[in-house]
């Protein structure tokens, strides 16, 4: 699959899956081997880890919203650089809601193997995340 047709399925993600809760099309664009890396050795697998994923952020945060800043691609790579925005309304991991907004700069770097999403990578700063939430870190939170 192309360069181009990898930062689309991408952007897809972002506007349908995470901005519109429009998990239906996860099994177009996530690969079934799926793997998610994040921080603190948090990690997801699969379709159904993804769906998880964007549950768990849109019942936390339903007015969630992902703007995707830059994105660069090579070979089958994509590196997404994007801000996050909501309002904690929801529970989250355990944490009842604050009703704080927070705004979390955050980045994704992602494989893709035939035209699907395999493998995800995010860095963000959790403990800035943590206190715009209102929020002590969960134990373990890295």
């Amino acid at each position: 699959m192309s360069i181009e047709k990898n930062k689309a399925v991408v952007r897809r993600d972002v506007e349908e899956v995470f901005n519109k809760g429009n998990t239906a099309i996860v099994d177009e664009i996530i690969g079934s081997d799926w793997v998610f890396h994040g921080p603190g050795g948090l990690e997801f697998k699969g379709q159904e880890g993804f769906k998880q994923i964007v549950a768990t952020l849109r019942n936390a945060f339903p007015d969630l919203h992902m703007a995707i800043e830059d994105m660069v691609a090579e070979g089958d790579m994509v590196a997404v650089r994007y801000i996050m925005r909501g309002t904690f309304k929801g529970n989250l991991m355990g944490m009842a809601p604050t009703l704080n907004q927070f705004t979390m700069p955050s980045a994704l770097f992602i494989r893709f193997k035939e035209g699907k999403a395999v493998e995800t990578r995010e860095i963000y700063d959790q403990l800035t995340l943590f206190q715009q939430l209102g929020v002590r870190p969960p134990a373990g939170a890295a």
